[in-house]
């Protein structure tokens, strides 16, 4: 009987879990400290790790492998993560296969937390059966993970299909975290939600003022309340994912669009609301692309790293 350890490193919340046999067994979930760096929470999430163990009773010759999702470009194959964008900025001069070995001495994989999302979604989610899968996160940044054909899609330089974030809408537009105009998520994203108000012309200056503290579980709340200006925001951020979903359905020509990320609280509305747009606007001549919610929520990536730990 063996057990798998994964680590999802989000731009919110970090989450560890042990993990058997397509289920999560134990988690913690511990607030992000992104702006402090990868080092400083390594500390935290060994801590983690040793105490489900300790409280799930598991020694080591018990684990089959611990893995980590990350929110960055990475090279799987040496895991070592090539590129950050304003997330754990120090990652990419830091061996985390020596951190992972020194520690615990079992194998040790990780990749990019959109990708191991769909990976999990595909395995055992919205995507079972399904050879061409698009997956669209959409939290504190917004990621995406592709297959096509059956095959999971990295590219020459490990990053075909999980930049679905930084897919450009608006050539003019807000300058974004990764040196580009106009990306999908410098438009639409909690990442850049504060900015987006603060220069937004037409919301009013006490909207303004909740800037730096509304997030988008309440902007939907207060749209759903009549609010206008959440209401005007809201269907804004709605019509940018939704021009980057008729983006990725050109694109990768996927048997099923899957949305998921912590906005999908409010899937009752968003669901509705982009399949109007993409259905009217994608160019899809054979049939439309049906657009679900995630079926693992925030648990993806988690099961998206078993499944990369028990079938390697």
């Amino acid at each position: 009987m063996k057990y798998t350890i994964a680590i999802d490193l989000g731009g919110t919340v970090v989450k560890i879990g042990l993990l058997y046999n397509g289920g999560i067994i134990d988690c913690i979930r511990l607030e992000s400290e992104r702006s402090m760096g990868l080092k400083s929470n390594l500390p935290r999430i060994k801590k983690a790790v040793e105490v489900i163990l300790s409280r799930k009773n598991i020694g080591l010759e018990q684990i089959s492998g611990i893995g980590l999702a990350f929110p960055g470009l990475v090279d799987p194959t040496n895991n070592r993560v090539i590129s950050t964008n304003e997330k754990y900025d120090d990652a990419c001069s830091f061996d985390l296969e020596k951190w992972a070995k020194e520690n615990w001495d079992i194998p040790f994989h990780m990749d990019n937390d959109a990708r191991l999302a769909v990976i999990g979604e595909w395995y055992q989610g919205a995507a079972r059966g399904k050879n061409n899968v698009v997956m669209m996160t959409i939290g504190t940044g917004i990621g995406t993970g592709v297959v096509i054909d059956g095959k999971v899609l990295y590219g020459q330089h490990f990053q075909a299909g999980s930049l679905g974030g930084h897919f450009v809408l608006d050539y003019k537009g807000r300058s974004c975290s990764c040196g580009n105009k106009g990306c999908a998520e410098a438009l639409a994203s909690s990442f850049f939600l504060p900015v987006i108000i603060r220069q937004h012309p037409d919301l009013s200056d006490s909207f303004k003022e909740m800037a730096g503290q509304i997030t988008f579980k309440e902007i939907f709340q207060m749209a759903t309340d009549g609010d206008d200006d959440a209401l005007l925001l809201r269907n804004e951020c709605m019509d940018v994912w939704s021009a980057a979903i008729i983006t990725y359905i050109h694109a990768y020509d996927p048997e099923v669009l899957i949305l998921g990320g912590g906005v999908m609280n409010s899937a009752e509305v968003i669901i509705p609301y982009i399949k109007e747009k993409v259905y009217r606007l994608a160019w899809c001549p054979s049939e439309k692309v049906p657009i679900v919610p995630a079926e693992l929520s925030e648990n993806a990536a988690l099961l998206g790293l078993e499944y990369r730990l028990t079938h390697q």
